[in-house]
């Protein structure tokens, strides 16, 4: 009834995507956090030049010190309290701010793998789609229902960004792999399922290495990812100003940057805070 509004929906927020990547030299950056769901912060990231912008359901619930939450690690705890009626609140105001040729990615109760299951319906991606988010950003954890979850986005034109995450790590972030096999593996079957642009988490990335590098580990999980399939690649997770070259010198199209911004705006408001006392 409405399959071809979708695809021009969808050949539009994946075009927004590709002219961002190479309007930044073949890799950009997807900019959350504070960036994500605060719409000046929003704004000032687009001033600066950011094309994609992720307001994502942990961020807000951080923002908003929800159940007392001070941390990125314990705003992952109780992600899924936080309402789909906030997330496209906060959402709409980005796009408000930030006007309709960014990118907006968003995560929402129910697109991760959450400590306790968040059903949507089929109004709830209506909503989504008519909130003016182009794709979710998600951390399914089964190539099963990341299919379920990339059927319903695709019919309201709504793209779906998912992640391979690794069995050992802290949270789960995505369908696990565990070799640079493996990762190339599961790319291969998220692309055939039909994921717009496939992540890895890095969070490893920061760990004993030198400045300016990227784990070993790290770096050839990526390496895999990129040779394995055609639609965009993404890094998330310790991406921050002294790696982020390294990460670009691989050829990944994406980089999430979240909490290092966060770091940054918070050392800058306590030195100016310390100027007026």
């Amino acid at each position: 009834m409405f399959s071809n509004d979708a695809k021009k929906r969808l050949d539009r927020g994946r075009q927004k995507v590709l002219d961002a990547i190479k309007s930044h030299g073949g890799t950009t950056l997807l900019s959350t956090g504070i960036t994500g769901d605060d719409a000046r912060m929003a704004k000032a990231a687009v001033d600066a030049g950011a094309k994609l912008i992720e307001p994502n359901h942990p961020a807000v619930a951080l923002a908003r010190g929800y159940q007392g939450v001070t941390n990125m690690h314990a705003a992952e705890m109780v992600r899924h309290e936080i309402s789909l009626a906030q997330m496209l609140e906060v959402s709409k105001g980005v796009r408000n701010v930030v006007g309709p040729d960014i990118f907006i990615t968003t995560g929402v109760p129910g697109g991760f793998t959450e400590i306790n299951p968040v059903p949507l319906s089929e109004e709830d991606f209506l909503n989504i789609a008519n909130a003016g988010i182009d794709g979710l950003h998600t951390h399914k954890s089964s190539i099963e229902d990341l299919k379920v979850w990339v059927d319903n986005a695709h019919k309201y034109g709504i793209l779906v960004d998912a992640y391979i995450g690794h069995p050992d790590d802290l949270h789960t972030f995505g369908v696990p792999a565990e070799t640079p096999e493996d990762v190339a593996k599961v790319a291969k079957q998220m692309e055939a399922i039909g994921v717009d642009f496939i992540g890895l988490m890095t969070g490893m990335s920061y760990e004993g290495v030198e400045a300016g590098k990227i784990h070993p580990v790290i770096e050839a999980r990526v390496k895999a990812l990129i040779g394995a399939v055609n639609v965009p690649t993404i890094a998330e997770g310790g991406i921050n100003e002294s790696n982020f070259k390294a990460f670009k010198e691989l050829g990944v199209n994406i980089l999430v940057v979240g909490t290092a911004l966060d770091n940054i705006a918070a050392e800058a408001i306590k030195r100016q805070v310390k100027v007026f006392l």
